[in-house]
């Protein structure tokens, strides 16, 4: 970055959020790329295995196919799901790291990005854990036990001749409600806390409350910045799908009633091959804008720019290094003094001291250092 650290406008964050997208655009594709292959990847396995299972008949005649298809779908739940949130949080830490780096006008790889978020990985697999907990699980246990609740609350109510089926509807639709609110004010709320965990080096608590005070005032722009990436990624998910869907229809084998199967197959394919590919152009456009306004808030409340403008005139004190310890040596012996000069007498203590005179020179004699194999 050339120009100072200023505080900036939604319309310039998301002009420098493309500035520095299109500027290391190589750079934060790599990045995004490799979280979406490693997902992407057995999901598409999973499609063709099923695919192949419905059309071969397998699944009805041969008890064997199907302890295998439950045995892919244990496999992907217990197994590969906690890979697929390392690599999430991986990638969003490695994100984070490139976009603080590039924002403060330094060079960024890929390699560089991942070596950094992986010597911190637990730390940022914790944060993602925590986030999805408190955004998506949360929730979703709150859903279940209200409904639980509104479910007993409708039969007492039938039994007293009330109409609980209407209240259990309207219920379950105020829950619906609340819990969306609640899952998106979250979000917004625990925006800057991979920024925070990435650039201050905190903890994933630490992290989630230094989000929650450095959004306060801010989070209004953050969910307009939601709404355009939702934007974004629909116009490029139709801008990818449409063409390839008018593409596969004028194949004649595709309107084939034999090919049916084949081409529902290949659409659901295409459907999330597109998806993922706009995931991986949109995930940049995330990570480097809550970087910018993580930066922006630590401008406004903080004075961030005053203490970076000091650290690059270099007025911030920096601890010094700790000095080597010097190699030992042997004493040196001194040549010694009369015996009178080192216990002077008490008349001479109460005398007054004569005025001071240059003291004559002494010459001291050192012997010469000893020969190597001598010290023995």
């Amino acid at each position: 970055m050339s120009e100072p650290l200023r505080p900036l406008s939604l319309s310039e964050i998301l002009d420098h959020t493309a500035l520095l997208y299109r500027s290391r655009f190589l750079v934060f594709i790599g990045i995004s790329l490799i979280p979406t292959v490693v997902v992407l990847a057995p999901l598409c396995g999973m499609v063709l295995f099923f695919t192949w299972l419905g059309s071969s008949g397998a699944g009805s005649q041969n008890q064997a196919a199907a302890i295998l298809a439950g045995l892919l779908i244990f496999f992907v739940l217990l197994v590969a799901m906690p890979v697929f949130v390392g690599v999430n949080a991986l990638g969003t830490g490695a994100i984070n790291h490139a976009g603080a780096r590039v924002w403060l006008g330094e060079q960024i790889t890929i390699r560089d990005s991942y070596r950094d978020a992986y010597r911190r990985g637990w730390r940022y697999l914790g944060l993602y854990f925590l986030q999805v907990l408190i955004v998506w699980v949360a929730p979703f246990v709150a859903w279940f036990v209200l409904l639980g609740i509104s479910a007993i609350a409708a039969v007492l109510l039938q039994k007293a001749g009330l109409p609980g089926d209407t209240l259990l509807g309207v219920a379950a639709v105020l829950v619906v409600i609340a819990l969306v609110i609640y899952g998106i004010w979250m979000q917004l709320c625990l925006s800057f806390a991979f920024p925070a965990c990435v650039v201050e080096q905190i903890g994933a608590a630490a992290a989630i409350k230094r989000s929650f005070s450095l959004s306060n005032g801010t989070r209004g722009r953050i969910f307009v910045l939601y709404l355009l990436a939702m934007a974004l990624n629909m116009l490029l998910s139709m801008g990818i799908t449409v063409p390839l869907m008018i593409l596969m229809y004028l194949f004649p084998w595709m309107n084939d009633p034999r090919h049916a199967q084949s081409a529902g197959t290949i659409m659901i394919l295409v459907f999330y091959g597109s998806a993922f590919a706009v995931q991986t152009f949109t995930r940049p456009v995330y990570g480097i804008a809550l970087i910018l306004f993580y930066y922006d808030q630590r401008i406004r409340l903080e004075g961030y720019d005053i203490e970076w403008m000091m650290q690059r005139a270099g007025m911030v004190a920096v601890p010094s290094p700790v000095p080597e310890a010097a190699p030992w040596l042997p004493p040196i012996p001194r040549k010694a003094q009369p015996a009178q000069a080192e216990a002077p007498t008490a008349a001479a203590d109460a005398a007054p001291s004569p005025p001071s005179t240059p003291a004559p020179d002494i010459e001291v004699t050192l012997p010469a250092p000893p020969r190597p194999g001598e010290l023995a």
